[in-house]
C-alpha cells in the first residue's frame, strides 16, 4: 500500500485538538501524525483527505491555502450515536505540476475504494473531481457523478482543464467511462443556454435551484444512484459563508447543502465525495464551520445506510405495474426503507451501456405520475441514454 503522498495533520491542529472535550469527534479519530504516522486501514469505513491544490483556478494568482481551520472546526464537533469508523489521513500537497497531484489522488482514491473506504475528500479546485473520476478507470466500467454547483461546469474541452471546465474533460476524455452526470442547484443566469441544450441532448439531469428550494426530497433518488459526489462551496449562497467565499447572493442555504450531504451518505452506491472551492480568509470560521457540519452530516448519513436494493428475494420488496402510453413500467417500493425505483427496459438487438443499471432510483412521486400517464423526466432520460 503506497501512501508516499500523504503529509500528517500540522501540530498547530493537533494542539488545538488536545485542548477539546474527550467527547469531541477530534478525540476520537485516528489522525495521522508525525509521531503516530499513517492510521491504519483495517475497520475504517471513512477517511478524510485534504488536498492542497489550487492551480487550476480560472483567477490563480499563486496564492496558497491550508485546511486547518476545516479541521479545527470538524475536530470540535459532537460525534451521533455511530459505529461508522472515520480517520484523518492528512493531506496530498501540490505535486510539482497540477497532473502529480492528480496522479497522488487517483491512486490514494484507488486503493481506499478498493478496500470500502470512502474517501471524503477536502479542496483544493473542483477540477480535482477529474482525477477522482479518473481513479474509478481500475475500479468500474461506467460511473455515475453528482455535481453540487451553480455551474455546469462543462466548459471547452479542447482545452486545458480548469476549475470551471472539469465536466467537459469528464465527458469527452478516454477512456469513455461516465453513464450518467447529475447537476444540482444550477443557476440559469451563470450557465449559457447552449450548455443548458448539450445537458438536455446528453440526457444528463439538471435541477435548478429554484426546484431545491421548493422540495430538497428531489434530489434523494439522483444521490442514491450516484458513485462520485461533488460539492462547489460557491453553490452556498453568500449569506451563509464568509468574505473571500462569497460567490452570489442566491444559492443553497446551510441547511439544505447538509441535506444534500446526508442524502449521499445514505446512499449504498456513493464511495467517493468532496468538498471543493475552499478559500480561507481572516474572518473564515463560519466557512469552515459550515465544511465541518457539511462533513458531519455525510458521515451521519453513512452511518444510516440500510442494504435496501437487493431484489432477489421478493420478501424485501413490493411491485408494482404500470401501463404508460402503451409501456409497461414496473415500480419497486422497499419493504425496509419505503424508497422506491423503477425499472428501465432494455431494448432488443441495441448495445446499451451496462446492464446494471436497469433499475433506478426515483420517487413515489414519479410512481403517482406513471399511473396518471405522466413520463418520470429520470425514467425517460435513463430510457433515452440506454438506446444510444
Amino acid at each position: 500500500m503506497n501512501f508516499n503522498f500523504l503529509s500528517p495533520v500540522s501540530d498547530a491542529v493537533l494542539a488545538h485538538n488536545e485542548l477539546l472535550s474527550e467527547q469531541a469527534l477530534g478525540r476520537k479519530l485516528n489522525i495521522h501524525s508525525i509521531q503516530n504516522g499513517i492510521p491504519s486501514l483495517e475497520g475504517v469505513d471513512i477517511a478524510v483527505l485534504g488536498v492542497v491544490e489550487n492551480r487550476n483556478h480560472v483567477d490563480y494568482i499563486g496564492e496558497g491555502f491550508a485546511l486547518d481551520e476545516i479541521r479545527k472546526a470538524f475536530y470540535a464537533l459532537f460525534p451521533g450515536a455511530w459505529t461508522t469508523n472515520v480517520v484523518d489521513l492528512g493531506d496530498i500537497n501540490a505535486g510539482a505540476s497540477v497532473e502529480d497531484t492528480y496522479f497522488a489522488l487517483r491512486e490514494t482514491i484507488e486503493i481506499l475504494v478498493k478496500q470500502n473506504v470512502i474517501p471524503l475528500l477536502l479542496g483544493g479546485t473542483q477540477d480535482l473531481t477529474y482525477a477522482n473520476y479518473r481513479a474509478y478507470d481500475a475500479l468500474m466500467p461506467m460511473v455515475n457523478l453528482v455535481n453540487i454547483d451553480s455551474k455546469f461546469d462543462l466548459g471547452d474541452s479542447a482545452k486545458p482543464i480548469k476549475n470551471n471546465s472539469f465536466v467537459g474533460k469528464v465527458i469527452l476524455d478516454e477512456p469513455y467511462n461516465l453513464f450518467n452526470y447529475a447537476n444540482i442547484g444550477y443557476q440559469t443566469y451563470f450557465n449559457s443556454q447552449e450548455e443548458i441544450d448539450l445537458m438536455d441532448r446528453l440526457y444528463f439531469e439538471s435541477y435548478r435551484l429554484g426546484e431545491i428550494n421548493r422540495d430538497i426530497t428531489l434530489v434523494e433518488p439522483v444521490l442514491r444512484d450516484a458513485n462520485i459526489v461533488s460539492i462547489d462551496l460557491t453553490a452556498v449562497k453568500g449569506a451563509e459563508v464568509s468574505l473571500k467565499q462569497k460567490f452570489s447572493p442566491n444559492g443553497l442555504d446551510g441547511k439544505e447543502i447538509c441535506a444534500i450531504a446526508r442524502y449521499a451518505g445514505i446512499s449504498n452506491k456513493v464511495s467517493s465525495f468532496g468538498i471543493y472551492e475552499y478559500k480561507p480568509s481572516p474572518d473564515d470560521d463560519i466557512t469552515s464551520m459550515l465544511v465541518a457540519q457539511i462533513m458531519w452530516y455525510f458521515i451521519e448519513g453513512v452511518n444510516c445506510r440500510i442494504k435496501d436494493d437487493d431484489f432477489s428475494n421478493e420478501n424485501n420488496f413490493q411491485k408494482y405495474f404500470t401501463l404508460l402510453e402503451a409501456q409497461e413500467l414496473i415500480f419497486y417500493k422497499s419493504n425496509k426503507t419505503g424508497r422506491w425505483w423503477v425499472e428501465i427496459p432494455f431494448l432488443a438487438n441495441v448495445n446499451n451501456k451496462l446492464k446494471r443499471h436497469t433499475l433506478l432510483p426515483c420517487t413515489h412521486q414519479d410512481y403517482l405520475d406513471a399511473c396518471n400517464n405522466i413520463v418520470p423526466d429520470r425514467w425517460f432520460k435513463a430510457f433515452q441514454k440506454n438506446s444510444i
